[in-house]
């Protein structure tokens, strides 16, 4: 056994990184399948849950983590903090399935939602009503396994004593800070308005604490950082993750699904309170807003509305506007990680998460 941290994760270094914890997520399933065959359980949960995870997603709070543990100057044997590692997927597994099932939305990734592929699985005999109905229920049911086996793959993962009692005030803290914000999100849907305030309390609670700051606090509490560590990473975390959420409301509008992964069309037709539409109605003439307002939450919204909805929102000036936000995080986030106290190399991994993260088309 390895008594000395392995290399900082960089570059190729990052595939590896990418496939332990898949390696680790695929072993935890296959236990958990073959357990279910034994007890004579339904097959497609476990199944259906190991295509979700192994259908795409970047692994950001993973890869965080290790890289939070790395920051911290981790030492030991790296598998126990992998499979830590590997319970934020499998908590984020749980956070997708649920939002798409209030989302109402038809793909993930490329591929059909949790909820309509038990949809579509279970219609015979049922009418649509009844099949769409069961779809949202067992995907709840699946969403709610994931948070369990979260749970499970962390409290197995071989951690100390010591490193789960750092760890887990801080795994609370991002669970309760994304229920907060995926609440704030549904009360906001449907209802979009002028309040750029209100769309970045959502971005700060639903993105910018749960995707990048407690991911990294997590991985550098397992390796027994100090608080003045944990305050550096924040101040780097935070414009990061409301950089990331203001790339992502973008690309929720302007992105392609090829790309993507899901219809352009969902964020409009829920109508999201997202900075985008926020500035967008706040800047609008009333001419603009009368016609753009008719098209947010409009369920049945056609790509000729949608290309109407983009053509008004970017000569509002809105989509140069989160641009430019984009622009000042991803500033701010690399000058608080220029006098962060931490290893060359970690700095160097946090500055390429953070380009692609503002830069991605994905």
């Amino acid at each position: 056994m390895t008594t000395t941290a392995p290399a900082q994760p960089d570059g190729a270094g990052l595939d590896q990184a990418r496939a332990k914890i898949d390696t680790a997520l695929g072993a935890f399933l296959t236990d958990k399948a073959r357990a279910a065959a034994r007890q004579n359980m339904p097959g497609e949960v476990t199944a259906l849950l190991t295509d979700f995870l192994a259908a795409g997603g970047k692994r950001i709070r993973p890869l965080l983590c290790l890289t939070g543990w790395h920051t911290a100057g981790g030492r030991g044997h790296p598998l126990p903090v992998v499979r830590a590692a590997a319970s934020l997927e499998m908590f984020h597994a749980f956070c997708l399935i649920h939002d798409d099932v209030m989302d109402r939305s038809d793909t993930r990734r490329g591929h059909p939602t949790v909820h309509r592929a038990l949809a579509a699985r279970h219609a015979p005999g049922r009418t649509t009503t009844a099949a769409n109905r069961l779809g949202a229920s067992t995907a709840v049911l699946i969403g709610d396994l994931a948070l369990t086996w979260s749970d499970e793959l962390l409290h197995t993962a071989g951690l100390s004593h010591k490193q789960l009692t750092d760890t887990l005030p801080l795994l609370d803290a991002m669970r309760t800070e994304v229920m907060y914000g995926q609440y704030l999100d549904v009360l906001a849907t449907g209802t979009p308005g002028v309040d750029v305030g209100r769309a970045l309390a959502i971005c700060r609670y639903k993105t910018a604490k749960y995707t990048i700051e407690r991911p990294l606090h997590i991985g550098a509490a397992l390796a027994g950082a100090d608080q003045s560590l944990l305050d550096s990473l924040s101040a780097f975390a935070i414009p990061l993750g409301e950089a990331f959420q203001l790339r992502d409301d973008l690309l929720g509008v302007f992105g392609d699904p090829a790309h993507t992964g899901k219809p352009a069309l969902d964020d409009l037709r829920e109508g999201k309170a997202t900075v985008l539409i926020a500035l967008a109605l706040r800047h609008a003439t009333r001419t603009q807003a009368d016609q753009l307002r008719p098209l947010l939450g409009h369920r049945d919204l056609t790509h000729d509305q949608a290309a109407t909805a983009r053509n008004i929102i970017t000569a509002t000036g809105a989509t140069q506007q989160v641009e430019t936000m984009i622009t000042e995080r991803y500033a701010q986030a690399l000058h608080h990680l220029q006098a962060a106290p931490m290893p060359p190399a970690s700095t160097r991994l946090l500055r390429d998460l953070a380009d692609s993260a503002v830069r991605r088309s994905t």
